[in-house]
C-alpha cells in the first residue's frame, strides 16, 4: 500500500477472525491508521487485496456498498464529527447507512432515535449533553461522542483508532470496555489502535505490532507483558 511515493504497508498478510478483539500497536508511521482506513473503505489498496465481512469493497456498489458501511464502525483518529451539529446528530450519524434518505433528512430537524442516542451517551457520561453543539465540548467529551457513535450504529466490527488518546485512564478503560462489548453484542470483532499497553493487554486478546509497514508481532495478548511492547511504545519496560 502506498501513499504517493511513501510505502505505508508492505507485504502484510493478515487474518482477523470473527469475535476477535485484537490491539495494533506500532510507533508513529508503522501503518496502523491506513490498516483501519483500508478495512472501512476509506482507501483502496494499491497492491494486493482487502476482503472486510467476506466481502471485497472494490466489488461493491450502490446498496451492497451501503449495507457493507452499515456493518463496519469506526471511531476515527481526528473523529470525524460535525462541530456546528448538536451532539444527537453527530451520534445518529452512525445509523445513516441503515436509514432511508428520508428519515436522515427529517432527523436533522426532528432528531430521531433520541432515547437509543441518549443511552449510549449515558454509558460514556454525557446524556446531559445530548442537544449540545458538538464544538462546544472538550477535545475528550468528543471522542466520547464519537465512541457513542458507534454505541448506536451496533456493527459487526469496530475500528477504533487511538479511542482513548484524550481520556483520563478511568474513561479510557471504560470506553475500550464498551467498544469491545460493542463488538461482543453481534458476536463481532474490533481492531483498535492503542498507544496504551495496559488498555491493549487489558481489553484485547490478540496483539499485531507494525514497524515500517511490516507485520513484526502477531501473539496472544495473554503470552505477552507490558515489558513485551516496550519498544512499541517507546516506553521502558
Amino acid at each position: 500500500m502506498r501513499h504517493g511515493t511513501t510505502r505505508a504497508l508492505s507485504g502484510l498478510d493478515l487474518t482477523v477472525q470473527t469475535g476477535e478483539r485484537v490491539a495494533v500497536v506500532g510507533p508513529s508511521g508503522a501503518g496502523k491508521s491506513t490498516l483501519l482506513r483500508l478495512l472501512n473503505g476509506a482507501l483502496a489498496p494499491t497492491a494486493g487485496s482487502v476482503e472486510v465481512l467476506g466481502a471485497d469493497p472494490r466489488t461493491l456498489s450502490g446498496r451492497d456498498l451501503r449495507r457493507l458501511r452499515a456493518r463496519v464502525g469506526t471511531v476515527h483518529q481526528h473523529l470525524e464529527l460535525v462541530g456546528p451539529l448538536r451532539v444527537v446528530h453527530n451520534v445518529n450519524a452512525g445509523r445513516l447507512a441503515r436509514w432511508p434518505a428520508w428519515r436522515a433528512a427529517w432527523s436533522l430537524l426532528r432528531p430521531q432515535g433520541v432515547p437509543e442516542v441518549t443511552a449510549a451517551l449515558q454509558q460514556v457520561d454525557l446524556a446531559e449533553r445530548v442537544y449540545e453543539r458538538t464544538d462546544r465540548l472538550s477535545g475528550g467529551q468528543q471522542q466520547r461522542v464519537a465512541i457513542a457513535r458507534v454505541l448506536v450504529q451496533r456493527p459487526d466490527l469496530v475500528l477504533a483508532d487511538e479511542p482513548a488518546s484524550a481520556l483520563d485512564p478511568a474513561l479510557a478503560r471504560r470506553s475500550l470496555a464498551l467498544l469491545a462489548a460493542a463488538a461482543a453484542e453481534r458476536g463481532g470483532t474490533l481492531l483498535a489502535c492503542l498507544h496504551d499497553p495496559e488498555l491493549a493487554l487489558r481489553h484485547c486478546d490478540r496483539v499485531v505490532g507494525l514497524v515500517e509497514g511490516r507485520l513484526v508481532l502477531d501473539a496472544p495478548a495473554a503470552a505477552l507483558s507490558r515489558g513485551d511492547l516496550a519498544d512499541f511504545y517507546g516506553v521502558g519496560a
